[in-house]
C-alpha cells in the first residue's frame, strides 16, 4: 500500500460520463486513504447512462457536481489521468510547473454513440465502466471493497 498515491485527478472531456465514473470507482475501491477528484475541460450535468451503469454495480455517483480544471480548489495531485486526447492536452498546459505523473488512458466516449436503441446505448457505458474498473484495480491495487 505504500506505494499508492496521496491525491488522483481523473480527467476528460466534460466530465459527465469517464471521469465521473473513474472517481466513483476509485473512492469505491479505496475510500479515503487516497484523495479523488474529476474535472473535464468543459462541464456538463452528469449522464444518466452513467448514472445508471454505475448503480448497477452499487456506486452512486448521481450526485457529482462537474466542473473543470480551473474550479478545482485544489491543484495538487500526484497522479493526474487523461482519458480523452483534449483533457491529455489541458493536463500537461496544467502540470508544466508541477512534479506530477501524467498518465494517458485514451478512452471511449459512450455518449457519442447515436442510436435509439437503449440496450447498445447502455451496453457501451457498460463496457467503459468495466474497462476503467479493470484499469484502476491494476494501476491502484488494494481495495477496501468487495471484488466486483
Amino acid at each position: 500500500m505504500g506505494d499508492l498515491p496521496s491525491a488522483v485527478l481523473f480527467a476528460c472531456t466534460m466530465n459527465s460520463v469517464r471521469s465521473p465514473m473513474a472517481e466513483g470507482i476509485m473512492k469505491f475501491l479505496h475510500g479515503t486513504r487516497i484523495y479523488v477528484d474529476s474535472v473535464g475541460v468543459r462541464s456538463i450535468d452528469v449522464d444518466g447512462y452513467a448514472i445508471t451503469v454505475m448503480d448497477e454495480i452499487g456506486i452512486d455517483i448521481s450526485g457529482h457536481s462537474a466542473k473543470t480544471f480551473s474550479d478545482l480548489e485544489d491543484s495538487y495531485f500526484d497522479v493526474i489521468i487523461s482519458l480523452s486526447p483534449e483533457a491529455q492536452h489541458r493536463a500537461v498546459e496544467m502540470t508544466r510547473v508541477m512534479a506530477v505523473q501524467i498518465e494517458f488512458w485514451n478512452t471511449f466516449d459512450p455518449a457519442i454513440i447515436d442510436s435509439e436503441n437503449w440496450e447498445s446505448r447502455i451496453e457501451a457505458y457498460r463496457q467503459v465502466r468495466d474497462q476503467l474498473m479493470g484499469k484502476i484495480k491494476a494501476r491502484f491495487p488494494g481495495t477496501l471493497a468487495i471484488d466486483t
